[in-house]
């Protein structure tokens, strides 16, 4: 009995040693596979290992976006990035989202080569951060312009006097809190936001005479929200070609950036917005619509992000 339980002993120190090595060796091919997914597939990742153009695609609604900021800021500073493609496919979004990825495009453009390919739509905040790059290409029945800002809000105070709901309020000043969606906006209160408008609007029209090299009369003629097709755009001076990402490429060429580089995507490698709002999520509940699983983010699809933009925003369609 002894000698059998002896046996027990060492058979199952010997198993758990095999299970040690069967997780270990597993480990190590599954680095193996990483690593040569990153060398032979360095475009499935962020970044490459050796020169090429970087392509970053901005796409859907434009909110303030801190992971995009830093991604640019981190293509700039790598000396592996000959050229820079931006593919914008945006009908815009907040005033605020736009300038900030404004600004950090024309901070990359100081380093590197920079251009605008758009897609299906390049419109407001859209436009505006192609405008940043240094050359716009556009498909001949690509959308852009849309120049200009707004606000709008509600106006439920007749809802609200049909359900019998009365709103008390004691306010430091007239315009505090104002406009409110649970009264009649006033003159003084529409006077106001006109301001906020003008203001972010003079800005805007600005930038676009300066970075399309126009007079300023000739970028108003065009800021009063028309939108324009690829081949109107280049006529009317908003984009500079007809094309997509081979013409981009050719006008880095022209900028000393080698056209045999290959082309790779920088991607958003951060999770963000939680599980509610994850590629996930968005996956499952398109199978459960019968969508295909490319879908995408189902709620960034229905264009349901744009009712939760808040203050001055620039976009085609809010």
């Amino acid at each position: 009995m002894a000698l059998r339980a002896d046996d027990l002993i060492d058979r199952r120190r010997l198993r758990r040693k095999l299970t040690f090595w069967r997780v270990a060796a597993i480990g190590i091919v599954a680095l193996g596979v990483i690593a040569l997914s990153t060398w032979f597939y360095g475009d499935d990742f962020t970044g490459s290992a050796v020169d090429h153009i970087a392509k970053v695609k901005i796409e859907g609604t434009i909110t303030e976006d801190e992971e995009l900021i830093k991604r640019l800021e981190t293509i700039r500073q790598s000396s592996k990035v000959k050229g820079v493609i931006l593919s914008i496919d945006s009908p815009g979004g907040t005033t605020v989202g736009g300038e900030s990825i404004y600004e950090e495009v024309r901070k990359l453009a100081g380093d590197k080569p920079v251009v605008a390919e758009v897609g299906t739509l390049a419109a407001s905040a859209g436009y505006m951060i192609a405008s940043a790059a240094d050359h716009i290409v556009a498909r001949k029945t690509s959308i852009v312009g849309s120049i200009g800002v707004l606000i709008q809000y509600p106006d439920v105070s007749g809802l609200m006097d049909k359900l019998g709901v009365k709103l008390e309020e004691v306010k430091s000043s007239p315009l505090k809190a104002s406009p409110s969606p649970f009264k009649p906006t006033n003159d003084d209160e529409r006077a106001m936001v006109r301001k906020l408008i003008l203001d972010s609007y003079d800005w805007f029209v600005g930038i676009v005479a300066e970075r399309r090299k126009m007079t300023r009369e000739q970028a108003l003629a065009l800021a009063d929200g028309s939108i324009f097709t690829g081949r109107q755009g280049v006529a009317n001076g908003l984009i500079d070609a007809v094309g997509g990402e081979t013409e981009a490429v050719d006008w880095l060429a022209t900028k000393g950036v080698d056209a045999k580089l290959k082309v790779v995507e920088w991607k958003n490698t951060e999770r963000r917005g939680g599980f509610l709002f994850s590629k996930a999520m968005a996956q499952t509940i398109g199978s459960a619509l019968g969508l295909p699983a490319y879908s995408g983010d189902v709620i960034h699809e229905l264009g349901a992000d744009r009712l939760f933009l808040d203050g001055l925003v620039s976009v085609w369609h809010p």
